[in-house]
């Protein structure tokens, strides 16, 4: 029998199928009963999923990125699908396609770095297209680039976001560069490409998507001013000079202040010109992702998709 996909999951489906488990909790309802909440996800989306009345038993039967197999219904709560689950246990990956469990970009990674690479050809500071093409010429470094998610969950989360997320940015930048003066877009272009370089070191790539021991101590922005360090120093013994002071303390500034708020985990405002349109667009990109995703993914649904919890609003598409 062939497996029935996230996204074909319909209000009222009975289910006995196998997915990928992801942001397992232990919960307690108002009744102070113990309950298990999932993520049950495939390459085609993800579907929130409770098994009530399920103790430590059920919890710790399986883990994050095991895969599991799910008996129970289908319903919608409140404007979306989710599963209440009557049979939840750990399932074996004999059989199955690995890749049916890991979403992967819609653009080839591939076709993604050759839009990075074009946009960094194009710099005419020599320091900072050193600095890139360091960076672009590590083929180890490369290849974890390309497989990487931008994130776990939240947007462009599946196999070659990472690049394709650095991709788009570097295109809204050269679009929006010329309209500004005193914005340097060949700053801006490396701080792009700099500026989540520590995912491929704070995420692993797996069965499902994860944080590593280091990304959860400490973060892909200490993670990528390591990264970043290592390469200037490369390129200093390269060029047999000095990186210049002015434009790495400009690019560590860029890549620690990205998340634009100090709340979202900005240890500094951005406080450059540069600095402010890499958040911008970094905050567009990342939230078009978002929208159009989740639109795609809940296509069935109607006129509305269901309620986007990171978004936190619905989201209307339009009569189908």
């Amino acid at each position: 029998m062939t497996r029935r996909s996230v996204a074909s999951l319909a209000d009222g489906d009975t289910i006995d199928d196998i997915y990928l488990a992801r942001d397992k909790q232990l919960r307690t309802n108002r009744a102070g009963n113990l309950y298990v909440q999932l993520e049950l996800a495939d390459r085609t989306g993800m579907l929130m999923a409770r098994m009530w009345n399920a103790g430590q038993g059920v919890f710790g039967s399986f883990a994050d990125g095991d895969l599991v197999r799910v008996a129970g219904k289908v319903q919608a709560y409140q404007g979306a699908l989710q599963v209440i689950c009557n049979t939840l246990e750990k399932a074996s990956p004999e059989g199955l396609n690995p890749e049916e469990f890991v979403a992967r970009a819609p653009t080839d990674p591939a076709v993604s770095l050759k839009r990075v690479s074009g946009h960094v050809a194009a710099i005419a500071d020599f320091p900072l297209r050193a600095l890139a093409e360091s960076i672009l010429l590590d083929h180890e470094l490369m290849e974890k680039f390309m497989a990487a998610p931008a994130g776990v969950s939240a947007h462009h989360a599946y196999v070659g976001g990472l690049v394709e997320h650095v991709a788009t940015m570097m295109d809204i930048a050269h679009a929006i560069a010329p309209l500004y003066t005193g914005l340097d877009r060949d700053t801006l272009i490396v701080g792009i490409l700099i500026h989540d370089i520590g995912k491929v070191e704070e995420l692993s790539v797996g069965q499902g998507f994860a944080y590593t021991d280091a990304g959860q101590l400490l973060g892909h922005l200490a993670l990528g001013q390591d990264m970043v360090s290592a390469k200037i120093v490369e390129v200093e013994k390269t060029l047999g000079t000095q990186f210049p002071p002015q434009t790495r303390l400009r690019l560590f500034h860029m890549l620690l202040s990205h998340h634009g708020l100090l709340e979202h985990g900005s240890p500094k405002l951005p406080m450059t010109p540069e600095a402010v349109a890499l958040h911008q667009i970094d905050s567009m990109d990342s939230r078009m992702n978002m929208v159009l995703r989740h639109i795609e993914e809940n296509r069935a649904q109607g006129a509305w998709a269901p309620w986007h919890p990171a978004l936190q609003r619905r989201l209307y598409r339009g009569p189908v």
